[in-house]
């Protein structure tokens, strides 16, 4: 029940974050992300590897998304004033990414070739309905479709076992009398 509510808040925030962008409204969404976020990280067993997790995803993203940018795969509805860098609100959406991977999505721990696929389907899909929902464009819809899945099917799978590992590393605070 709880990664039901996890993704729903997950959804609700891309959304807000997405038409955030798409409207000039990017602070708008970064609140909603950015409440999600926090909340995951308020109520996390394991704080300390949820937010390492956080920040790899938004560095990982930073990283690949300012590829994108710079490629000319991906323009993006509200760049910021770094237009060669991903926006703000992209990496507000791989932290809010970050949320799922131990939760909702844990149960791809030790799956990696799933997770690939799940990475290479399910990444440039969501591009998509940001694109079609008008947070960006695609000058060669083709070209930036194939780069996303490629670029997903290997971000997918090392980020579901950085979240694995991380839950070793770091396991969950014991609560109750001891």
């Amino acid at each position: 029940m709880i990664g039901l509510v996890q993704f729903c808040l997950f959804q609700a925030a891309w959304f807000a974050c997405v038409l955030g962008a798409a409207h000039g409204q990017v602070a708008a969404g970064l609140m909603a992300v950015a409440a999600v976020v926090l909340l995951h990280l308020a109520v996390s067993p394991a704080r300390a590897a949820d937010l390492a997790l956080t920040v790899l995803a938004m560095l990982m993203g930073l990283a690949w998304d300012s590829a994108m940018v710079r490629q000319g795969w991906v323009q993006y509805a509200s760049p910021g004033p770094l237009p060669q860098l991903a926006p703000i609100w992209i990496l507000a959406l791989w932290a809010l990414f970050a949320t799922l991977l131990r939760g909702p999505l844990a149960w791809l721990h030790g799956r990696p070739l799933l997770a690939a696929v799940l990475g290479a389907i399910g990444g440039p899909l969501s591009y998509l309905a940001a694109v079609r929902l008008g947070a960006g464009s695609f000058p060669d819809p083709a070209v930036a479709l194939a780069v996303l899945g490629a670029g997903w099917a290997v971000m997918t799978p090392a980020l579901i076992e950085s979240a694995r590992r991380l839950g070793r590393r770091h396991p969950p605070a014991p609560t109750g009398p001891t």
